[in-house]
């Protein structure tokens, strides 16, 4: 009988994606089967997967952690902001609705029997479910209904182990302030407790460990020191792209307000002759760029006004006639276009907006989204690339006969006549390494070699013996629980 146990954050971006791959990995080092399951996300950040549907790519990186190809059952609530107030809601893959958070908060309950019965078909299959929670629990406004937190571990009869982000700041009253404010039977699911992101000597933080331990009669499982090599491993926000050192070769990103799959921004990042500078709203974009990298966007019309708001056209124009190279990705090649059109008003209301001009396409948008996993080859190289496609619209016009990836027998992409303008649809190029490094060499800017894909094994491996070293691993697995069905 499979078993589960439940990892929750006494507060957002306490690192409980990273912790829950390091132990998923842990787990199959030990020779268990593993999964990972998230019942809600909320992620721009999308993987497609093999059964053609999405979930968060944090559920993606933690099912390459167990060995596994990622599947929809692995998170299937994802909700995808398209404004302040309102997401499109995925479920088990596909999409469901685009609500207001009012609305969706009235009838999430409702998804329940969908979550749990993508959460049976996981546990049919392996030993152990890493469940990862979503924010906090102890946002008790949001309990009604809920099915990312300790609602879920209600409706599944799950354990929970909580934990706390000592960077932060305030970490004891994180913990305790949980348990203190908690329903008595929410608070008797946690079993324990654990400490994440400690920077310096983690004897100096027993007496404190103690104190959480005796306020709140939980188990504790240790801390875990901060992992220096976590940059080596894909975001889950952007901003952590930001944080990375790197060298000369400089590719400037703007920051849109929707922006969404930027995991092709990881590879770059990753490479220590080059630095991804993410470029926030009132910024311009950089003049000494070697390139300027426009991303995915969930809102593509909306983020190409925003786009404009912050003067980023005019700097683009400027890197253009300086000879600057540019790419867009997704959202990022249909502004690159002449125009784009929403006549059923799938954005928003529907419309027919300018485009930057830079390649001469246009794209309309249409209600089917395209969810496809995808080989290509870079056709001036014949460098082999592997991604995915994740989009609504298609996109037509001259520059499409000068696209510069083969894709299941088609030409994909579109580029202007000089090939300094680039677009395409296919997400994750950069992952190849003979791709990356022929694009950074047409683009004046070689870059050494590197084994993109076997460095993030490489670290997923060192996390599992990070967490080996400073946590209860064997109390961990002895805490799971039989799944009932």
């Amino acid at each position: 009988m499979a078993k589960a146990i439940m990892i929750q954050g006494a507060g957002s971006n306490v690192g409980k994606s990273m912790l829950v791959a390091g132990l998923c990995r842990a787990a199959v080092k030990r020779g268990l089967s593993v999964a990972p399951f998230k019942p809600q996300n909320m992620s721009n950040n999308a993987a497609v997967t093999s059964d053609g549907g999405e979930i968060g790519r944090a559920q993606a990186l933690q099912a390459r952690a167990c060995g596994l190809v990622p599947h929809t059952n692995m998170n299937p609530v994802l909700l995808k902001p398209e404004t302040d107030v309102g997401a499109q809601v995925i479920v088990q893959g596909q999409r469901f609705a685009t609500m207001k958070a009012r609305k969706y908060g009235s009838r999430k309950a409702e998804l329940i029997p969908k979550v749990l019965e993508s959460y049976h078909r996981l546990a049919a299959h392996h030993d152990l479910i890493f469940v990862e929670g979503a924010g906090s629990p102890a946002e008790i406004n949001l309990r009604s209904g809920d099915i990312a937190n300790m609602g879920f571990a209600e409706a599944a009869d799950c354990p929970v182990i909580l934990v706390g982000d000592i960077d932060r700041g305030g970490v004891i009253a994180q913990l305790v302030g949980t348990d203190v404010i908690l329903p008595p039977d929410d608070r008797a699911r946690i079993k324990a407790f654990a400490i994440n992101k400690f920077r310096g000597d983690t004897t100096l933080f027993e007496d404190g460990m103690t104190a959480i331990a005796r306020h709140t009669d939980w188990v504790s499982l240790g801390i875990v020191p901060w992992f220096k090599d976590a940059w080596k491993l894909p975001a889950e926000d952007v901003m952590d792209v930001a944080t990375r050192a790197g060298g000369a070769i400089k590719v400037a990103v703007p920051r849109l307000n929707r922006i969404a799959n930027f995991d092709d921004l990881d590879p770059l990042a990753a490479q220590p002759d080059v630095t991804v500078e993410i470029i926030e709203a009132g910024r311009p974009l950089p003049g000494d760029a070697d390139l300027v990298l426009i991303p995915g966007s969930k809102s593509t019309i909306a983020d190409l006004a925003h786009f404009r708001a912050q003067g980023w056209d005019t700097d683009l124009f400027a890197h253009v006639r300086r000879g600057g190279h540019v790419l867009g990705i997704c959202g990022g090649y249909q502004m690159l276009g002449r125009e784009i059109a929403d006549p059923e008003g799938i954005e928003g209301p529907a419309t027919r907006v300018r485009g930057l001009g830079l390649l001469d396409v246009t794209t309309v948008m249409s209600a089917q989204k395209r969810l496809t996993l995808s080989d290509a080859v870079h056709i001036s190289s014949g460098a082999p690339v592997s991604g995915y496609e994740i989009h609504i619209g298609e996109t037509v016009g001259p520059d499409r006969a000068n696209g510069w990836l083969s894709l299941d027998g088609r030409i994909e992409g579109a580029a202007n006549a000089s090939g300094h303008v680039r677009g395409c649809y296919l997400h994750g190029l950069f992952a190849a390494d003979e791709f990356r490094q022929n694009f950074m060499s047409d683009i004046g800017a070689p870059v050494q070699a590197m084994a993109y894909e076997a460095d993030v094994e490489t670290t997923l491996d060192a996390l599992a013996v990070h967490l080996e070293d400073c946590l209860d691993i064997d109390r961990i697995f002895a805490l799971a629980e039989p799944i009932r069905t």
